[in-house]
């Protein structure tokens, strides 16, 4: 098992993350989505009794999504993988601030193989030490990773655009914007989503390259999302969670026909 807490802070409130969040995944999954491959929705639909964080949440929505990965994945591994192998189910406890998605393969590798990513929203520059209030021996084992949407240390070529550049992108509803460096220290409004990823890989001898592998990955992935989040801030500024639970409804009609019967898009392996 290999534990990371990426700490990502962003130029807004935790509010307003909640709809910018939402907003950007929505949008995130159509451009991913097409061809047969993306994003599945199977539920989006309100929870209860459900008790996360030690208990201090305990209701809010729960979504469950299929990821078809064909082509997101290396070609020696769409050789290689054997049918339901390359589908990633994946489950969402949204009991916002806090947050436990839980993402595995149960077609394939059963419990073999669990990625689990927890998040608390809290209104710092990323200075809790223990947000998730881990135990002293998870404390032990956990690494820390900051990351900074004002530079694209984590992406690839094909992942830097001007329209997603914080250091270009200039807010036209709030004047947020063109983030010059050392922009964490001084910004206002502020807040941090604190995201502990757990990985465990049970399939004996290939354990430690493959949780270090998956690992490698998240950087990249946060770091793209939010750099959008903050980006798309004029498309999502301003509304409110019935209009996002509208959008969502209408998303999950667009990204089956999208996936059905539109081309194949998105983020490829390097």
């Amino acid at each position: 098992m290999l534990i990371k807490e990426y700490r990502v802070v962003l130029p807004m409130t935790v509010e307003e993350y909640q709809v910018g969040q939402l907003w950007s995944v929505a949008e995130a999954s159509k451009r991913e989505t097409g061809g047969g491959e993306g994003v599945e929705v199977r539920r989006n639909e309100p929870f209860t009794d459900v008790p996360l964080l030690n208990g201090r949440y305990s209701s809010g929505q729960y979504t469950h999504k299929i990821y078809h990965l064909q082509s997101k994945v290396p070609r020696i591994v769409r050789a290689i993988a054997p049918k339901g192998a390359l589908e990633i189910h994946e489950e969402a406890w949204n009991a916002y601030p806090y947050c436990k998605t839980v993402l595995t393969n149960p077609d394939y590798m059963k419990d073999g193989f669990m990625v689990k990513i927890e998040t608390m929203h809290l209104p710092d520059r990323g200075t809790t030490d223990n947000a998730h209030e881990l135990t002293a021996d998870l404390l032990g084992k956990r690494e820390i990773v900051n990351l900074d949407i004002g530079t694209p240390q984590y992406l690839t070529s094909a992942d830097t655009k001007p329209e997603t550049d914080p250091t270009v992108f200039m807010s036209t509803k709030t004047g947020r914007g063109k983030l010059a460096p050392g922009w964490k220290n001084t910004v206002e409004p502020v807040m941090c989503a604190y995201k502990l990823v757990t990985v465990e890989f049970k399939w004996f001898g290939l354990q430690k390259t493959i949780e270090k592998f998956i690992h490698t990955q998240y950087p990249r992935l946060f770091s793209k999302f939010h750099r959008e989040v903050f980006c798309w801030l004029d498309e999502w500024y301003g509304l409110t969670m019935v209009d996002i639970r509208e959008i969502e409804d209408q998303a999950q009609r667009d990204l089956e026909e999208r996936r059905k019967h539109g081309p194949v898009v998105g983020m490829r392996p390097e």
